[in-house]
């Protein structure tokens, strides 16, 4: 391709489509005549990356096609319909159709801090590396560090900080888990690691039901969410490494989307377990009824993915955003 013949042939064309791009109202004739120019530019602008690629002048069509689509679809405003729309469909569908990476990543999870906690619980030695023993005894006692912790702010404020805490701990997973998923398993140790801490050192003060019954309430629901996330991440980046038949952009943006899609409804989940652990789990209430709140969450939930989601995704969610709201992958004429 000779790039100035091609340039000379249809610039009259580009200036035409940025005349009508920059106008506020337009004829139904003009609304058609944006329109052809539109797809032509897109079909220019491919054939100039395949066969004469020059920076400047790409970047300069790729401006213009990105605004004369803006001009042809409209630029759509989200609404509470869209909200509805997404938890009752577009999340619970994401969910069923990444539990292949969140459900391993949980029981996974589950089997390494219970080792933690076995190997804590039956090493002396390893607990003294964790504490003195005067501080050990303060933490496992009745009405210790660890029961203390639930009832040491007001309901509202603790379930607020919980909430922020973990929805920090979610995004990392979910934002960093494009540097191959690294910075997702850290997070996710440091999580496991502190709950086989507690395990180790409650079952060793023959105190583990306690400890369960203290977490359980709203830990089946809260580190559900984090093992969504760890998944949700860790899916992210092997995209990096194998984007499989799309290409590594166009990959990594689809993931990107439904991980963001993710953080807002990770965010919801995290609201219901904050606020059951900042009002439930210290409340009077016997252990089995703490637990059996907890318990119900997680059931609902799970049935929020299995029913709910299962459903959508047979019906075509995927938990994208709407093909209309997406960037065109590879600029085509109609």
């Amino acid at each position: 391709m000779d790039l100035d013949v091609f340039v000379s042939a249809h610039r009259a064309e580009w200036d035409r489509l940025d005349v009508l791009v920059r106008r506020r109202r337009l004829s139904g004739a003009e609304a058609d005549e944006l329109v052809a120019l539109y797809q032509r530019a897109s079909t220019h602008l491919s054939q100039i990356q395949s066969s004469a690629p020059d920076p400047a002048l790409t970047g300069q069509l790729t401006t213009l096609v990105a605004r004369a689509r803006s001009a042809v679809t409209g630029a759509r405003r989200a609404s509470w319909r869209d909200a509805a729309h997404f938890f009752a469909a577009g999340f619970p569908a994401a969910l069923y159709r990444t539990r292949h990476w969140w459900v391993p990543t949980a029981l996974l999870s589950t089997l390494t801090a219970a080792l933690i906690g076995w190997w804590i619980g039956t090493h002396p030695e390893v607990r003294a590396s964790i504490a003195a023993p005067d501080q050990l005894r303060e933490m496992t006692r009745p009405g210790g560090d660890y029961e203390a912790y639930y009832s040491s702010h007001p309901a509202a404020s603790f379930a607020a900080q919980v909430w922020t805490n973990n929805a920090q701990a979610v995004a990392v997973c979910l934002v960093l888990g494009v540097f191959l998923g690294i910075p997702v398993l850290w997070v996710l140790f440091q999580n496991l690691l502190n709950i086989g801490i507690g395990i180790g050192l409650m079952h060793e003060a023959g105190r583990l039901d306690t400890f369960l019954g203290l977490i359980l309430p709203h830990g089946l629901l809260e580190l559900t969410a984090v093992f969504v996330a760890a998944g949700t991440g860790l899916r992210l980046g092997w995209t990096v490494v194998d984007p499989g038949p799309r290409s590594r952009r166009t990959a990594l943006a689809t993931e990107g989307r439904a991980a963001l899609g993710m953080a807002v409804g990770l965010a919801a989940v995290l609201f219901v377990s904050g606020a059951i652990e900042g009002f439930v789990t210290p409340s009077g209430l016997p252990t089995w009824g703490r637990v059996t709140i907890g318990v119900a969450a997680e059931l609902a939930f799970l049935a929020y993915v299995y029913v709910v989601g299962r459903r959508a995704a047979h019906d075509g969610e995927t938990g994208d955003v709407d093909a209309s709201d997406r960037p065109a992958e590879v600029p085509t004429a109609a």
